[in-house]
């Protein structure tokens, strides 16, 4: 693996490459090549080969990517190869849609606790997830050693969780409310926001 910043948009891409590896595998289908892969995915199939090349050497000339291989390999490299617990504070109608989602997803990314400041939701289940208690987050993501959490509460209250997020050793914040987080520089935050991403589709509406 080559030494140099992976960039994110290349981190970006490889689920997307890895969605649809699963797809030709369900299908049986056993070698891709970058120019079917650049086809379907609409991407330059240059940038697909020079994305792979990144973390190593998959490809053969003429034969192209065996996909079950390149499934294996992409999985290690986002660290899917094993159960990763993840843990979401705001157990309002977004929250609850996302564990949901995450219950029935045949995936390794695991919503393992839900937590909401708010006393009447606690105790409630989503799917076989019990709502706990705010003052429960920090010793339960210390002790289940997570490090990945989301945040889907109001924006007023999405610092304070991401603050505790911090403070009890999160590492990765997906942030679906409606404000840019302040975290320390190793703490990794994307943001998701539905309002700016629908505004920027209305420019290119005639």
């Amino acid at each position: 693996m080559k030494t140099e910043r992976i960039s994110e948009a290349v981190v970006r891409r490889l689920p997307i490459y890895l969605r649809f590896l699963t797809e030709l595998s369900r299908m049986n289908v056993t070698t891709v090549s970058s120019q079917e892969l650049g086809s379907k995915l609409d991407l330059n199939p240059a940038q697909i080969r020079k994305d792979l090349a990144y973390f190593g050497e998959f490809g053969k000339k003429g034969i192209g990517y065996d996909v079950e291989y390149l499934i294996e390999k992409i999985r290690q490299i986002l660290k899917l190869d094993k159960t990763i617990q993840v843990v979401l504070v705001g157990a309002g109608n977004l929250g609850r849609a996302l564990c949901n989602y995450n219950a029935y997803k045949q995936d390794q990314m695991k919503i393992s606790a839900v937590f909401d400041a708010t006393p009447d939701k606690v105790g409630a289940k989503i799917h076989n997830l019990v709502i706990q208690p705010m003052d429960k987050l920090a010793e339960t993501i210390r002790q289940d050693k997570i490090r990945i959490g989301i945040i889907t509460v109001p924006a007023a209250e999405a610092q304070g969780v991401a603050d505790q997020f911090v403070e009890a050793g999160i590492e990765a914040i997906l942030n679906f409310a409606p404000v840019v987080l302040k975290v320390p520089s190793h703490v990794r935050v994307h943001h998701t926001d539905f309002t700016a991403e629908l505004q920027s589709l209305a420019y290119y509406l005639d």
